[in-house]
């Protein structure tokens, strides 16, 4: 399943964030950027990955809202299939939530330098 315009809409509204940048994926897809830190990545109009602390994880998973990782179940990793329109908005506030993290983690190392 996949839902028509899903990348489009995610690329354009990350892409809209302070600092984030976009670029071909290894193992393809479009991946997100924070400077050196990867937020996460879309595979098409069908599956968004992203990266998250175990613990956060853990709670979105136990929540209902991600699938452990597809191909690594047992990492931070989580997957989120678009099968509905609707699951766009949930997949750009997923990737919001890591881009969250990204930028509290960069403004801690400055306080800390």
């Amino acid at each position: 399943m996949a839902t028509n315009g899903a990348q489009k809409r995610v690329v354009e509204k990350v892409l809209s964030w302070p600092g984030v940048t976009a670029a071909p994926h290894r193992f393809g897809g479009i991946e997100f950027r924070l400077g050196k830190r990867e937020l996460g990545h879309v595979h098409g109009d069908q599956l968004v990955d992203i990266p998250f602390p175990k613990k956060i994880r853990d709670e979105l998973v136990a929540a209902g809202r991600v699938e452990p990782h597809h191909i690594l179940p047992e990492s931070g990793w989580v997957s989120f299939y678009l099968k509905e329109p609707s699951d766009v908005d949930q997949a750009i506030n997923l990737l919001r939530q890591s881009f969250d993290l990204a930028m509290k983690q960069r403004s801690h190392k400055s306080a800390v330098e």
